[in-house]
């Protein structure tokens, strides 16, 4: 169930009365801070309860030379690499249902930032708006640099507080419209520890859209899922190889523990048949999770993909079911630059009508086409993040 609260969180540490006129363009909800802020809700640093610290500071890790960083950009084969969390969003979601989520790493070397790289001012608005996509929040906090200079009311600073204070309106405005389940195309069971949440994370990273399941939950003999992802796990629950009999594909990493027939081996994993589905037993742990999503992708195949976006690959998207019966959604968040071009997407079902949602214009209707099981729509002009409504 999406969560409809979204509280504005500031890390303002020592607010001073001549920081008021600034806060209040703003407007959070709430302050954290060492002293009182007439106006606002202050809380103590402490007062947050569980939050999640160990992100990794959003955006895109870029090489140190110009030269490396104009060919990643220019080259029609490079890759930028993303620093994304709302898997993390998701994975604690999926272990501590009904619970909310917040995450407060820092902008700084524990949040894997070198204190001598300059942290573009405008990441702090993707890493509210990430948070916010999956269903949690985000303590804002500001780089010591994006801080000073808005102090010195320097443009640029000044220009991107204003683009936060409108998503983060907007994202409260529109709540309700995030933390819904992702569709079920792919499954991937978590449980508490660094193996299934890194597998979690490359499956949000590599654009497979993943639905998260407590692997200490069972899973319903109705649940429908091109491929269940059962590495990584102490232990394989044995209502995964009830649904690989009834037709899904299941991804473990050690020998099936039922009685199936061998169809083919490769290099790093066996196939077998079981009843109508396929298990699929990688020889060993998965040490590189990166590939191994790539793997999942290809074995549910493209036409099977809950999503995917073409001529985007600075951005991350997640589907998920819609606010009433019938619906979908599809969010799209760009960790680089604005997008030159439009940003052909598909999604998992057929759906007449497609509304685009975002924070920096209004609402635009999109035309829809089918595409085999999947409709397609273009994105125009992706700024920092984009919701389709998708209905009939």
């Amino acid at each position: 169930m999406a969560s409809n609260r979204f509280e504005l969180i500031l890390r303002w540490e020592n607010a001073e009365p001549a920081h008021l006129p600034l806060l209040r363009q703003l407007a959070p909800d709430a302050i954290v801070s060492s002293k009182d802020v007439t106006g606002f809700k202050t809380l103590r640093p402490d007062s947050l309860g569980p939050v999640i610290t160990d992100g990794l500071w959003p955006g895109i890790r870029r090489p140190a030379s110009r030269a490396a960083r104009e060919a990643e950009v220019a080259s029609a084969s490079a890759e930028p690499w993303v620093d994304s969390n709302g898997y993390l969003v998701a994975f604690h979601r999926a272990l501590n249902p009904g619970h909310p989520v917040t995450l407060a790493y820092r902008a700084d070397e524990k949040a894997g930032v070198k204190p001598d790289v300059e942290i573009p001012n405008a990441t702090v608005e993707l890493a509210l708006v990430e948070a916010s996509v999956a269903g949690g929040n985000f303590v804002l906090d500001l780089p010591v640099r994006y801080r000073e200079q808005l102090l010195s009311n320097e443009p640029k600073a000044v220009g991107a507080w204003k683009n936060l204070a409108q998503t983060a309106a907007w994202l409260k405005a529109n709540s309700s419209l995030f933390g819904h389940p992702a569709l079920k195309s792919i499954t991937a069971l978590v449980e508490p520890g660094m193996q299934t949440r890194e597998i979690a994370n490359l499956l949000h990273r590599r654009g497979a859209s993943p639905f998260l399941s407590n692997a200490a939950d069972p899973l319903s003999s109705t649940h429908s899922s091109s491929a269940i992802v059962a590495a990584g796990l102490k232990q394989v629950p044995s209502d995964c190889y009830s649904l690989a009999e009834a037709g899904s594909i299941l991804v473990i990493d050690q020998p099936p523990s039922v009685q199936a027939t061998p169809l083919r081996q490769e290099a790093d994993r066996k196939f077998f048949s079981h009843g109508k589905g396929t298990i699929v037993a990688y020889n060993r742990r998965i040490i590189d999770p990166s590939e191994f999503a790539m793997d999942v992708i290809d074995l549910i195949t493209h036409k099977r993909r809950a999503t995917r976006l073409w001529n985007a690959q600075s951005t991350i998207p997640l589907a998920t079911s819609g606010e009433r019966p019938g619906e979908a959604l599809l969010h799209v968040i760009n960790y680089g630059s604005g997008a030159r071009e439009e940003i052909q997407a598909h999604i998992q079902g057929h759906f007449a009508k497609a509304t685009l949602l975002c924070p920096d214009r209004p609402e635009l209707n999109l035309k829809t086409a089918r595409r085999g099981p999947s409709t397609e729509v273009f994105l125009p002009n992706l700024q920092r993040m984009a919701t389709v409504r998708f209905s009939n």
